[in-house]
C-alpha cells in the first residue's frame, strides 16, 4: 500500500559534491523503479556518467528529499550560469542528462504516492532559493516536473513552455514477428521482406549483438566509424572526444547492466551497418545507427532497424522507442509518439530584475539613437512620444 505523506514531514538534502553523488547509486535506482518515470535516462548509470564527461560549466545541485530515512525523491539539478535575453547574469537549476547527448524523458524523481508532498515541498525550496529553473526533454502530460512548473505558475513564478520533439514508439506487446509486419503500411511492408529476401539470397547475412567487453570494443569503433562515413558533420551524436568517451563508458557500463543492444550487420562477412541501442525495463532504446555508403543499395539501414525490432520482439520487449526526432523513416515503423516540452520558470525577483533590465536597456537604446539622429528628428520623436503620454 501506498502512503502519503506530510510535505511538513519530509527533510531536504542539497549534494553538490561528485563524490557523494557515487554512493547513492543503490538508493537511486531503488527510488527509481518506485517510481512512475522509471526509464533508461534516468539512471545513476545514465547521469553519472553524464556528470562525468559532459557536465562542463555546471555545478551538482541535487536535492534529496527523505521521510524519516527514506529516499522518496530525487531532483537531479545542476547550477549553470547563463545570460537571460543576452541582459542578465543569472544562476539556473537544470535537470542532469541535458544537452547534445540527446536524453529524452528527463524528469524529477518521485516515489509513487508522493508526488504532492514532494512537489509542495520542492516548491516551497525553490521560491526560497530564487533561483530561475530550465527543465528541458520532459514527456509532455506525464512528468513530475511539468506538474511542479504548472504549481510553480500558479505561485506567481513567470512560466515559459516550448514544445519539444517528439518520440514515436512501437507498442509491441502481443505482437510476433509476423503480425508486426502485418501492421505496417502496404509499402513498406513489401520493401522491408524484399530487401530482406534480396540481401539473403546474395548474401550471407548475419544480425549479431556484443556480447563480450572485446565485441562491445570493436562494434562501439565500428559504430562512430559508420555513423561519420554515414552522416558526418551533419550528426551532432558523436562528434566531441567528451561524447565519444561518455559512450565508451556508457556502452562498457549497460554491457555489464544487461542493458546494452549493440549490434553490427555484416554481408558476407563485411560489417555494412551498426544499431547502438538498450533494452531496459523491457523498453528497447533506439539511440543511433551507421551504415557504409557503399552497401547503400542493399538498404542496410533499413535492414538493420527492421531486425533490432524483430530482436527486441523475440527478446519480449514491450516496446520499441525510436526517441526524439520527427524523421519520416520513423514513422514507416511506429504508429504512436509521445511529446516532448521544456519549461523555463522565473521567480518573482527574477522576473522583476528581467523586467528592469529590459526597462533600463530600452531607455538606453532611445538615448544613443537621439544622439545619432539628426537633432530635428529626435526633437519630433520626443514630441510625439510625449503628445502620446498625455
Amino acid at each position: 500500500m501506498i502512503h502519503t505523506v506530510d510535505p511538513s514531514r519530509l527533510t531536504l538534502e542539497r549534494v553538490e559534491h561528485a563524490g557523494a553523488l557515487a554512493t547513492l547509486r543503490e538508493e537511486w535506482n531503488e527510488l527509481l523503479a518506485a517510481s512512475a518515470g522509471d526509464g533508461l535516462f534516468l539512471t545513476w548509470e545514465w547521469l553519472s556518467h553524464w556528470w562525468q564527461h559532459l557536465s562542463a560549466g555546471r555545478r551538482l545541485a541535487l536535492t534529496l528529499v527523505r521521510a524519516d530515512r527514506e529516499l522518496v525523491a530525487i531532483a537531479p539539478l545542476a547550477v549553470r550560469r547563463r545570460r537571460v535575453a543576452g541582459i542578465l547574469p543569472v544562476r539556473s537549476l537544470e535537470l542532469l542528462g541535458t544537452g547534445s547527448v540527446g536524453s529524452d524523458y528527463l524528469d524529477v524523481i518521485v516515489r509513487r504516492g508522493h508526488e504532492r508532498a514532494v512537489r509542495a515541498a520542492l516548491a516551497a525550496r525553490f521560491t526560497a532559493e530564487r533561483t530561475l529553473l530550465d527543465l528541458g526533454q520532459l514527456h509532455r502530460g506525464a512528468s513530475v516536473a511539468e506538474d511542479l512548473a504548472r504549481d510553480l505558475a500558479g505561485g506567481g513564478w513567470a512560466a515559459t513552455e516550448t514544445p519539444g520533439q517528439v518520440c514515436p514508439f512501437i507498442d509491441l506487446r502481443g505482437q510476433s514477428w509476423d503480425s508486426y509486419l502485418a501492421g505496417l503500411g502496404k509499402e513498406h511492408r513489401y520493401n522491408v521482406q524484399r530487401r530482406l529476401r534480396n540481401a539473403t539470397r546474395e548474401f550471407e547475412l548475419r544480425f549479431e549483438p556484443a556480447r563480450t567487453e572485446d565485441e562491445r570494443r570493436t562494434a562501439l569503433g565500428l559504430l562512430l566509424r559508420l555513423h561519420d562515413l554515414r552522416f558526418g558533420e551533419r550528426s551532432n551524436a558523436f562528434h566531441t572526444p567528451a561524447l565519444r568517451a561518455f559512450h565508451e563508458d556508457l556502452s562498457r557500463t549497460a554491457l555489464a547492466r544487461g542493458w546494452l543492444r549493440l549490434f553490427v550487420l555484416s554481408l558476407d562477412g563485411r560489417p555494412a551497418a551498426a544499431l547502438y541501442g538498450f533494452c531496459y525495463r523491457r523498453r528497447f532504446y533506439f539511440y543511433q545507427s551507421g551504415f557504409d555508403p557503399a552497401c547503400a543499395k542493399w538498404s542496410v539501414g533499413l535492414l538493420a532497424m527492421g531486425l533490432a525490432i524483430k530482436a527486441a520482439i523475440e527478446e519480449g520487449a514491450e516496446e520499441y522507442d525510436l526517441l526524439h526526432g520527427d524523421e519520416g523513416y520513423k514513422f514507416h515503423w511506429a504508429s504512436a509518439a509521445r511529446a516532448l516540452t521544456r519549461f523555463e520558470l522565473y521567480p518573482p525577483t527574477v522576473r522583476d530584475r528581467l523586467h528592469r533590465h529590459a526597462r533600463e536597456a530600452s531607455r538606453s537604446g532611445r538615448r544613443l539613437a537621439r544622439r545619432l539622429l539628426p537633432a530635428p528628428v529626435a526633437h519630433r520623436i520626443t514630441v510625439a512620444r510625449r503628445r502620446c503620454e498625455l
